[in-house]
């Protein structure tokens, strides 16, 4: 016999944890399209010379490639290459701003590790410019991400925001730019190592000065609300234009943020973001869940340049955000902070007490299903002891019975399997309680 089993790095549910799974999936992809964003889906294999065209080090360590006849192919490791790709072959065709978002699996053949996966989903949103691009979309990418996860009332989160104009700005200003790529992920990683190891990389491996080790601890600790942040990174009198253009572009995306209604205890200025050395050139996010900031950033993203160089001489700018579904479901059900609830795909399901009454549940369950109420009807000859721990199993919120009183009396037995309410209802009042609930 052959062990049925899963290889590491993939995830596999029970069906009511796979319910849960698909309501957040669903969460997220209707409020895309809530402010306007289209559809894209792009193929899992793409040809290596174009997958590969934007990667390099870890990143194309870790891609699936094979060869099939004489196609060399890759499998897509995120959704952000592919959309280059694919906003380059069809410019022509695409009307821009171009605002697109996508849901899909990625691979990656990482080690598989508690919480990370080598199949996962990806849920992307991005605003693709043409030649230029408003900071306008620089607020509404965290304003779209601050209604995903207030609906999903998974506790209190903070989005993090920061612009990477602003760290280079220093550095040059600093005259430490021969450090600059190494002070960038240093300072990427601030929060994980500590502020000793901080400052003792810097001090003994970079030999930074006390001056210059001073004036970037005091940019990088500045704290308050998000108008007084702006205010103490203007005193500080930095004249670099690189550092006077991202802050000008931050307090501009700030200022729409604020336009956009986005409650200001779920947002906040922070300096120590870098993210993607190589790929964002200005704003860039990070969220995460208060008190388990341990899980990591649940959604980031920021702006780039030009998406699709590699593909085209246009200039395409975007800025985006990723939500790693997988992942986040994953730390979710581990720390207790997925919302219990129904978890079946019906809200009820309809037991007939005896063969007889077969007919009775299938034409309910056919007027159940016309009024757009999610129904099961059990089919099996069984004990009623076997259907009711079926209905329990099955994760619904209402058990119907339909029996020789039901019939007789023209109602039916409605039991909320949560409460162990049970009464008898008319047609009508069925159908009131089920669509209102």
């Amino acid at each position: 016999m052959i062990e049925p089993r899963t290889l590491p790095g993939f995830m596999e549910l029970l069906p009511s944890d796979q319910v849960l799974f698909n309501n957040i999936k669903d969460t997220i992809k209707r409020n895309y399209e809530k402010f306007g964003f289209l559809p894209l889906d792009t193929p899992v294999l793409e040809s290596s010379e174009v997958l590969l065209a934007k990667a390099g080090g870890e990143t194309e360590k870790q891609i699936y490639q094979f060869k099939k006849g004489d196609n060399d192919l890759c499998m897509r490791f995120d959704l952000t290459v592919p959309l280059a790709k694919y906003v380059a072959a069809n410019y022509n065709e695409l009307s821009f701003p171009f605002a697109r978002y996508q849901i899909d699996k990625v691979y990656r053949g990482e080690r598989p590790q508690k919480g990370r996966f080598r199949e996962f989903y990806q849920c992307d949103i991005d605003v693709i410019g043409r030649g230029e691009l408003s900071l306008a979309y620089d607020a509404e990418i965290p304003c779209i991400m601050y209604n995903i996860f207030k609906e999903l009332n998974i506790g209190d989160f903070t989005i993090q925001i920061s612009n990477r104009k602003l760290l280079l700005g220093i550095i040059e200003d600093l005259g430490l730019n021969d450090l600059s790529i190494e002070l960038l992920r240093l300072i990427d990683k601030k929060s994980k190592i500590g502020d000793e190891n901080f400052i003792n990389t810097l001090r003994i491996d970079y030999k930074v000065d006390e001056q210059k080790l001073n004036v970037l601890l005091s940019f990088l600790n500045i704290k308050g609300s998000v108008n007084e942040q702006l205010s103490k990174l203007n005193k500080l009198g930095i004249t670099n234009e690189k550092y006077v253009l991202g802050l000008k572009e931050l307090t501009t995306v700030i200022g729409f943020i604020q336009k956009f209604g986005v409650n200001a205890e779920y947002y906040t200025i922070d300096l120590t973001i870098a993210r993607g050395l190589d790929y964002y050139t200005g704003t860039v996010y990070e969220t995460f869940i208060k008190g388990y900031e341990n899980i990591g950033s649940v959604c980031s993203g920021g702006r780039y340049d030009n998406l699709a160089e590699y593909y085209t001489k246009e200039k395409l700018p975007g800025v985006g955000m990723s939500i790693g579904l997988t992942r986040l479901f994953y730390q979710l059900k581990e720390n207790g902070l997925l919302k219990k609830q129904y978890m079946s795909n019906s809200k009820c399901i309809v037991l007939p007490m005896g063969e007889e009454y077969l007919e009775n549940c299938i034409a309910l369950g056919n007027t159940l299903r016309a009024n757009n109420i999610n129904t099961t009807t059990y089919l099996d000859n069984a004990k009623f002891k076997t259907k009711l721990q079926y209905a329990i199993r099955s994760k619904v919120k209402y058990a119907i019975f339909v029996g020789e009183d039901e019939v007789k009396g023209n109602y039916y037995t409605i039991k909320d399997l949560e409460n162990e309410k049970q009464e008898q209802l008319t047609l009508d009042k069925l159908l009131e309680i089920l669509t209102k609930d």
